[in-house]
């Protein structure tokens, strides 16, 4: 942990620029590379590289680009929103009907009739693939490009957006540059997503609880009192100069890392800037009406609020009593009725993210702003019918048989707005009955390069050091969706 990453290791020395991989460099290298190890590399030194790596990783554009995530957990039946197959039988199709969008031969589910009107504003990819099974495996292939297909309780990779946390790390008026709203970080009992080696410093800023409530605010974030603020910035001045000596000390570079913490914490506390931008009540009665006065929506509108305030990324997650009994989108049939659960969450869902995308563009975000919307998989095409665990919102009584949807990794359908790139598209394929890609199939790695692409950041040729000082690739393999390049 971290005293192994903290002791010196006495290998043969490499230099910044192996640590960073200048251009030109392959992923083979770097894996060479990281084979030598490092000297007496200190957690101060990785912060210190940190720039040089962002550095190199930087779009050369001075458009600041962004990205917002929102995560359907327990896996979204691509059958019934955004790749429907009318022409199969019953024991695979769904009761939905397809309907037209305002792109002529683009077709979604008939439960999304506002996202229906603005499919000119995305583009659908419906050939996503991959083989990881479990909840736990198929979070962190998404999420951080993990090749293992066994769930495990901590990753042990970082994240996407902790990576971007630690390469893009500026100073933002006291506004973290990496936020989770209703955090997307666990499954259950597994964490699927965190900094694991990066440090926890780099792990998003959480804002939990529901923000459509009347008393909802963000704790520790922004101050009213001036007077009081400027006390806190004295008295943390003179705790720097405590510091400063304790650092001069410290051979390890701890201080450091307990100084990154006590920094963020203040610039929340004392930023007006960051009381603006997690403040919602500044937003028209009218807009927040059309998000949706509901968990959701206020989510969406808070993560637009934040991009627009300068944060890099927003990741905010879709799951709770909107989803039905079980609270999340893992339509089993033990679990829910899979066809009323959809039927239940997607009103809220499809005004929350037409309205988020709608606003983006009216906005002028969409150039620089790019919106996802993706779990960690599809659902099984052929429906199952097993007996109900429980009743509740949308599941019928306990014993009582009703039809679901498992688990299937082999398709997945994801939705990207704005980003600069060319929507009212549709990617890829997948067969007649919804079981496999047949056109331009793509792994959740092509969608790493993708989101890496898009924030300007070289991924084939940047690497950070792992708890045992080696470097390893940001990405492995992959190459980013040249469907989904901005448009010049």
């Amino acid at each position: 942990g971290l005293r192994d990453f903290l002791s010196p290791i006495s290998t043969p020395k490499l230099s910044k620029t192996s640590l960073t991989q200048s251009s030109g460099s392959s992923r083979r290298e770097i894996l060479r590379a990281g084979l030598t190890g490092f000297t007496t590399l200190s957690l101060a030194g990785v912060n210190q590289l940190r720039a040089a790596t962002a550095a190199r990783g930087a779009d050369d554009s001075t458009e600041k680009t962004a990205v917002i995530l929102v995560w359907l957990r327990g896996g979204c039946s691509h059958l019934d929103t955004f790749d429907p197959k009318p022409d199969v039988s019953t024991d695979y199709r769904g009761p939905f009907n397809p309907i037209d969008t305002n792109v002529p031969g683009m077709h979604v589910t008939e439960l999304l009739p506002k996202l229906s009107q603005c499919a000119d504003r995305y583009a659908l990819l419906r050939s996503v693939a991959h083989d990881a099974g479990g909840h736990p495996a198929g979070s962190l292939r998404v999420l951080a490009g993990d090749p293992d297909r066994a769930d495990k309780r901590l990753p042990v990779l970082p994240d996407w957006m902790s990576i971007v946390s630690w390469l893009r790390r500026t100073e933002n008026g006291g506004i973290p540059n990496y936020v989770s709203v209703n955090p997307v970080d666990r499954y259950d009992s597994f964490t699927i997503a965190g900094a694991t080696y990066l440090g926890p410093s780099y792990d998003a800023f959480k804002v939990t609880g529901d923000p459509s409530r009347p008393d909802f605010r963000v704790p520790n974030v922004g101050m009213a009192d001036a007077a009081r603020a400027r006390r806190l910035l004295e008295r943390r001045a003179l705790s720097s100069n405590f510091d400063r000596l304790r650092g001069d000390v410290d051979q390890f570079g701890l201080m450091q890392a307990f100084d990154d913490f006590g920094s963020q914490a203040l610039n929340l506390l004392t930023s007006p800037a960051a009381g603006e931008a997690f403040d919602l009540s500044r937003e028209p009665a009218q807009l927040r009406d059309r998000y949706g006065r509901n968990a959701w929506g206020q989510q969406c509108l808070m993560a637009r609020r934040l991009v627009e305030a300068g944060v890099d990324v927003v990741a905010t997650e879709f799951d709770g009593p909107l989803c039905g009994r079980v609270a999340n989108w893992d339509d089993h049939a033990v679990n829910h009725h899979v066809f009323e659960a959809i039927s239940h969450r997607a009103p809220f869902f499809d005004q929350a993210v037409s309205a988020l995308i709608e606003d983006v563009y009216a906005r002028g975000l969409d150039r620089r702003v790019l919106v996802v919307v993706t779990g960690e998989f599809g659902r099984t095409p052929r429906i199952s019918n097993v007996a109900s665990s429980g009743g509740g919102v949308a599941s019928r009584p306990k014993g009582t048989v009703q039809p679901g949807r498992d688990h299937w990794p082999r398709a997945n359908s994801m939705l990207f707005a704005g980003g600069g790139i060319r929507t009212g598209q549709v990617i890829g394929s997948t067969d007649h009955y919804g079981e496999d890609p047949v056109d331009r199939p793509v792994s959740p790695l092509d969608f790493l390069a993708t989101i890496y692409r898009h924030l300007g950041i070289d991924y084939e040729n940047t690497a950070i050091v792992n708890f045992a000082g080696r470097p390893v690739p940001i990405l492995n393999d992959g190459h980013a969706i040249p469907e989904l390049d901005r448009v010049v």
